[in-house]
């Protein structure tokens, strides 16, 4: 069974850093692209960055040079570190995973909240 077990979320004030952890078990195939995504209260959920097999990486443009995606191949883990929030990147984070075959996985979410 796939299980993705993200952490490192929480209360932090504007200004702040985070850092995000995911990682993943139970994978048959081996990971293509990790990602994170977000979701604030009566929002749509959105992209926030995202890493290939190759580490080319891709942001939003709303967190791009204060929010860095990497990856730990040998731990099936992927990392967010924020910088710099604000109050407008309080959301529920989710990590996602593919494998080769395109088979996609979610994470359960974790809650970062900035305070202004």
């Amino acid at each position: 069974q796939v299980q993705l077990v993200e952490s490192g979320g929480g209360l932090v004030q504007a200004g702040g850093s985070l850092r995000l952890s995911c990682a993943a078990s139970g994978l048959i195939f081996s990971i293509n692209a990790m990602a994170w995504y977000r979701q604030a209260p009566g929002k749509q959920r959105e992209l926030v960055a995202a890493i290939t097999s190759a580490s080319s990486t891709n942001y939003v443009d709303s967190v791009k040079g204060r929010f860095t995606i990497s990856r730990d191949n040998a731990k099936n883990t992927v990392y967010l570190q924020m910088n710099s929030l604000k109050p407008e990147d309080t959301a529920v984070y989710y990590c996602n995973v593919k494998d080769v075959r395109r088979n996609m996985y979610w994470g359960q979410g974790t809650q970062v909240t900035v305070s202004s």
